[in-house]
């Protein structure tokens, strides 16, 4: 019996910083994003008038406004860009640390279930850790089941804070899920 040294899959994609010609790609990948992950649970109208267009200026605009956050992508080896995150300072004013938040994880949707999700997750939580981050927070909104099963299954938990924001004239409800990102204190 022969064993091979070569994985069974090749990797996905490989994880690296987001770059300005990126900004088209993340675009598009959060609309489409958008628009999967949210339909029955925004109003379509609402998803309907999201514009690739305005959201690469977005884009552009917050990539050259520099600041704290990381942008990373999933790139396949012929160069598509196939997901993008994004995490920073955690933007929550109830909390005693100053930990992480993750703002941002969209997959293209024919790349949901490939992999792609868990690098883009692992490669911002590794940077967070390495950056002394005690913590990472996410919000997720309540009715998306199955991003909440993801980030459950990395470890996430809710904390039991919620909040509304308005989408398309409808009030829409979001839960935090946070993470530990250092072992606890021994004593």
């Amino acid at each position: 019996m022969s064993h091979s040294t070569t994985p069974p899959h090749p990797p996905v994609a490989t994880i690296r910083a987001m770059r300005i010609e990126d900004c088209e790609a993340v675009a598009t990948i959060r609309v489409h994003g958008w628009r999967h992950a949210y339909r029955g649970l925004l109003p379509q109208p609402y998803l309907d008038r999201m514009n690739i267009a305005e959201e690469t200026a977005l884009r552009r605009s917050h990539f050259t406004a520099g600041g704290e956050a990381v942008n990373v992508v999933a790139e396949r080896p012929d160069g598509t860009v196939t997901g993008w995150a994004s995490s920073g300072p955690d933007r929550a004013e109830d909390r005693p640390l100053t930990g992480c938040e993750l703002y941002a994880l969209y997959v293209r949707p024919d790349h949901i279930g490939t992999g792609t999700g868990r690098a883009l997750l692992a490669e911002l939580t590794a940077r967070a850790r390495a950056a002394g981050y005690p913590y990472m927070a996410l919000w997720v909104l309540r009715e998306n089941a199955v991003a909440r099963r993801f980030y459950e299954r990395a470890g996430f938990r809710p904390d039991g804070t919620e909040d509304r924001f308005e989408a398309g004239g409808v009030l829409v409800t979001e839960v935090r899920y946070v993470r530990p990102l250092t072992p606890p204190a021994t004593g």
